[in-house]
């Protein structure tokens, strides 16, 4: 890593997350939120399941960065951040993810799982959506047939009226 000039208003956050935040592309997350704010630093697992963010930046992003870093949303849901604060070293030229020994075999298995359970629910969802579509297709169908007879009848009412 090439160290790079900091001015003294920046600072080094040593945050450490808890919550769903695993198996979820957080870290994957941090890292596009850290770039869209001009941040460096890393993001890691540790071993007991939280996230270690270390992120170097001005005072100013400082807080927008953590507050942005607390998701909420259907995968991912950040219970607690603590918070460490220290003059920055400029170790960082960049924002990293690091990653596990063993740790992208691991995640390649579980997308495997997560990508044969959604190929068994889209077949039984698309076998039942297929019924349901052929049966509103046959009621369509029969009430475009009663239509058109009902037009038949107002036209020969229509013509017996104006003929006379």
């Amino acid at each position: 890593m090439t160290a790079r000039k900091i001015s003294r208003s920046h600072e080094e956050n040593h945050w450490i997350v808890s919550g769903r935040i695993q198996n979820v592309g957080y870290r994957a997350r941090v890292v596009s939120i850290a770039k869209e704010f001009g941040v460096v630093g890393s993001v890691q697992n540790l071993a007991d399941g939280r996230v270690r963010i270390i992120a170097e930046c001005e005072e100013e992003v400082s807080e927008r960065f953590l507050d942005a870093i607390r998701i909420k949303n259907t995968l991912i849901n950040v219970h607690n951040v603590l918070v460490e604060y220290s003059d920055a070293t400029g170790d960082y030229a960049a924002f990293y993810k690091l990653v596990g020994e063993g740790e992208t075999g691991e995640r390649l298995d579980k997308a495997s799982e997560y990508l044969k359970d959604m190929i068994v629910i889209m077949k039984t969802g698309f076998g039942e959506m297929k019924e349901e579509m052929k049966t509103g297709f046959e009621m369509l169908g029969s009430k475009e047939d009663r239509t058109i007879e009902e037009i038949g009848y107002v036209r020969g009412d229509l013509n017996s009226y104006l003929c006379g």
